[in-house]
């Protein structure tokens, strides 16, 4: 299965490795409080309501980095 920024978030916080780029970038989202609402939904669809802590640079970081596992 690849992953993308626009994989569910669910789906790539449930994958070791792609778990593991989200928190390089985005340190601490594993654990959000409200991290829950968002499984369900695209990275790229989270970023657009995340109020800013998800930024553009973090989203082209995580993708690019998702994309190279192929």
């Amino acid at each position: 299965m690849s992953f993308s920024i626009e994989s569910k978030l669910g789906d790539l916080l449930d994958n070791e490795a792609t778990k593991a780029i989200l928190e390089k970038h985005m340190p601490g989202i594993s654990t959000h409080p409200q991290i829950g609402m968002g499984k369900g939904f695209a990275l790229s669809m989270v970023a657009k309501f995340s109020g800013g802590l998800i930024t553009e640079d973090m989203l082209e970081k995580v993708g690019a980095e998702l994309a190279a596992l192929g």
